[in-house]
């Protein structure tokens, strides 16, 4: 494996001093050099259920991000929501690889990004909707880093010290998309009355999902805090909504992921035995 590969260790300061992770291309292994054995007190089957749910939410929204590229309302926009989807999509590729070790499968990364059906996703929701206008998915990213910063507070602490390791990586990411979502929304909520009209209409498309995110994970009363100080700054409001029924944990999707994965995988799918 070339240096020019390898990302970084994965988390400072972890024991593993060996631990190297890789992105971008040149390689097989997104976990070369890690020990991936999963420890006797962890229940393997239920350590791969949650990598698989917990990568399905990020490689989804990463689609929907990319469908940004020269859409985006400006170019330093097109590129910020690229290289945030970019980092989505890494996640994803540490938690499949997770769960390929942890049920023993030994499936590949592109197995479960590529050759699973719409039905056997596990992502909430929220991430399959379309992108709708720039609005929406600002708060939509919003909502979901605050959510998942959360609960990746509480992986850090994983007694699976893979899993705990990409938690500790991803946090540092997902804080600055929370950011980048934060600014947006104080922007369009304190700007203009069209921009304030759009970001309101996002929120009440975002609230009938909020349930399914604090039933999917603890992480209610941060996500709310953390929602409630930028509608506060924006001279916004929270609507009231009642939760849309079903859950995508239970693979119980709206009728924009299977577009959405058709798209995704059509080229792995069309060409199965080819390499990249």
């Amino acid at each position: 494996m070339s240096d020019d590969h390898v990302y970084m260790t994965l988390a400072e300061g972890h024991d593993d001093s060996d631990a190297r992770w890789a992105f971008g291309t040149g390689f097989e292994d997104p976990l070369h050099g890690v020990d991936t054995s999963v420890p006797d007190s962890i229940d393997a089957a239920e350590l791969a259920a949650s990598c698989t749910a917990l990568g399905d939410d990020t490689l989804v929204l990463a689609q929907r991000l990319a469908e940004w590229v020269t859409l985006a309302p400006e170019l330093e926009e097109e590129v910020a929501l690229a290289n945030i989807g970019l980092d989505l999509l890494g996640q994803a590729r540490l938690l499949y690889a997770r769960c390929g070790q942890a049920d023993g499968s030994g499936r590949t990364e592109d197995a479960y990004a590529y050759f699973r059906d719409a039905e056997d996703f596990r992502n909430v929701r929220l991430v399959e909707l379309p992108n709708g206008d720039f609005a929406f998915s600002v708060v939509r990213l919003f909502v979901f880093s605050s959510w998942r910063l959360a609960h990746f507070a509480r992986l850090e602490s994983s007694p699976d010290p893979v899993l705990a390791a990409i938690a500790a990586k991803a946090l540092k990411e997902l804080a600055y998309h929370r950011q980048y979502a934060a600014e947006w929304m104080v922007r369009l909520g304190d700007g203009t009355e069209e921009s304030h009209r759009r970001i309101t209409n996002a929120l009440a498309d975002v609230a009938p999902y909020l349930q399914e995110l604090f039933s999917a994970h603890d992480g209610r009363s941060e996500v709310l805090a953390d929602l409630q100080q930028v509608l506060d700054a924006a001279g916004l409001s929270m609507p009231q909504a009642s939760p849309v029924p079903g859950a995508g944990r239970h693979g119980d999707h709206t009728e924009y992921l299977a577009p959405l994965l058709a798209e995704l995988q059509s080229v792995a799918r069309a060409h199965p035995d080819a390499t990249w």
